[in-house]
């Protein structure tokens, strides 16, 4: 093995680590839709991004938001087009597609915008729901770009850095 093999392979397996505890950003290519916020105002994560190992791996592909008000209106992330508003299974699902391959999910919610309403970043779009996989008050939101899931913290605020520390 090569002098350097072995520090580089631990520094990759710290990354990797730490993106898989902490949630990393995910893959973004590309710019993400201008003006791009949280859905609900004042709301706490109580779940956060974990990025799966590979495309079929288990994971946490979104946040789970705690909104402020249990009867928080659900808005629209950025602009775009409303791409499905209804049931899926046991709960309200509202999808949004920004344009350049970007897509934003939020669930449970009970829908007020209808497919194919045009919306700008802060249109009401739902009310909190009830199912799903998260508890009655939480919001889960998820976003896509290009069919791949990314953190929705890091298009409203950075994530920090991880420090990878000395070995031995």
């Amino acid at each position: 093995m090569h002098r350097f093999a072995a520090p580089l392979i631990a520094a990759a397996a710290a990354t990797a680590l730490a993106v898989g505890l902490f949630g990393g950003a995910g893959p973004v290519a590309a710019a993400p839709p201008p003006g791009w916020e949280l859905p609900v105002a004042d709301a706490t994560v109580v779940a956060p991004f974990r990025a799966p190992a590979h495309r079929y791996g288990p994971g946490h592909r979104g946040v789970d938001l705690a909104p402020a008000s249990a009867d928080a209106v659900v808005t629209a992330s950025a602009g775009g087009v409303i791409a499905f508003s209804g049931r899926v299974v046991d709960r309200g699902v509202v999808t949004i597609d920004h344009g350049g391959g970007w897509v934003t999910t939020v669930e449970p919610v009970e829908p007020t915008a209808a497919k194919g309403d045009v919306v700008v970043a802060g249109d009401p779009i739902a009310l909190l729901g009830t199912g799903g996989h998260a508890p009655a008050g939480i919001l889960h939101v998820g976003v896509r770009h290009d069919g791949e899931y990314v953190n929705p913290l890091s298009l409203v605020r950075e994530i920090p850095r991880a420090i990878l520390l000395p070995c031995c």
